[in-house]
């Protein structure tokens, strides 16, 4: 199968849609189990590093570095150590709002999509009165399941060559 846009409109584009709002929802709302829900056991979850260079160098990340080079194991060890005493970046929690916006579908095959999006994460901390924001582009890509939609792979890929905060403590 060719890969296939998907248009504004069409109910697979609505699917998808509101699978990015609901993920959204559950990550403001500290629900990182039914986030693990909605993954792939064969998830790929990367933040290749951004660096400043000329044009003429290609576009600005370093694709053997990342912040975070994820697979379904390390997200659940990283979710199952929010649950205790020590995890020292997010106690107390971040308060966290994700803005998605730009979502562009191609259907690759019968039953897995490229999506891609972008994110405005706004991030408060503590008592600190000021907001952090973090902006990137996602390249996912979601598989239907028997459970629905599932995200099997994302790539982040950060605005920023310099984080604003303290910790990426977050998931994206």
């Amino acid at each position: 199968m060719q890969a296939t846009s998907i248009k504004l409109g069409d109910p697979t584009y609505f699917e998808v849609l509101d699978f990015l709002q609901k993920e959204a929802e559950v990550l403001d709302n500290g629900d990182f189990r039914a986030w693990l829900s909605m993954l792939c056991q064969e998830i790929r979850y990367v933040m290749p590093i951004r660096t400043t260079r000329e044009r003429v160098h290609g576009e600005g990340f370093v694709e053997n570095m990342y912040h975070f080079e994820e697979n379904y194991a390390s997200l659940k060890k990283r979710v199952e150590r929010l649950e205790t005493e020590f995890a020292w970046a997010e106690d107390p929690p971040s308060r966290t709002r994700r803005f998605i916006d730009n979502v562009r579908i191609e259907q690759e095959t019968e039953n897995e999509w490229k999506v891609r999006s972008y994110l405005l994460l706004a991030r408060s901390r503590s008592n600190e009165p000021d907001y952090y924001l973090m902006t990137c582009v996602r390249n996912d890509t979601l598989i239907r399941t028997e459970q629905g939609l599932k995200l099997k792979s994302r790539k982040i890929l950060l605005d920023q060559s310099t984080l604003g905060m303290d910790n990426l403590a977050v998931f994206f």
